[in-house]
């Protein structure tokens, strides 16, 4: 039985390092927990916020319920280091609650990945910032930001 690789796979270059992000970026902007989840190891750990999600499973409930939260949701993720089979990245999302308040999320990731590409361990710290609507900055059509849409550095963020 072939064993399953998720490309690029550590260690990393900068391109690859780069890729990766922007991979990670394109599946959480579909906004598909069941696609984001397949990216993290059976046994994933997780540290997002206070919650510690263990596993795929609890990673695919996880965002489930933040995507039903978290409406609108547009996000901007940027390398900042990487080393042989971990990378570290900031990221920018925005979002509305149900009751129409809009957010601008500010956070830091560190992700460490197995040598098949899939990653085994994520620790996010965020903060959210509301914000009015006319503050906003991302306004591409839901799905993938396009190539041409400013990134985080570009927007001074």
């Amino acid at each position: 039985m072939t064993e399953e690789i998720k490309a690029p796979v550590p260690p990393f270059t900068a391109e690859t390092a780069a890729q990766k992000v922007r991979m990670a970026e394109d599946a959480w902007n579909s906004r598909d927990p069941d696609r984001v989840a397949l990216v993290y190891t059976e046994d994933t750990l997780w540290r997002n916020r206070a919650e510690f999600p263990q596993g795929r499973e609890q990673v695919r409930q996880f965002l489930q319920r933040k995507w039903a939260k978290e409406l609108d949701y547009r996000l901007i993720k940027e390398l900042w280091a990487f080393t042989d089979n971990r990378i570290a990245v900031r990221f920018a999302y925005e979002w509305h609650d149900g009751y129409g308040q809009w957010f601008r999320s500010y956070g830091n990731e560190n992700w460490e990945f197995n040598r098949q590409g899939f990653m085994q361990r994520r620790f996010a710290s965020i903060n959210d910032l509301p914000i009015r609507q006319e503050q906003r900055l991302f306004h591409w059509p839901l799905g993938r930001r396009p190539d041409d849409h400013a990134g985080l550095s570009d927007l001074g963020l």
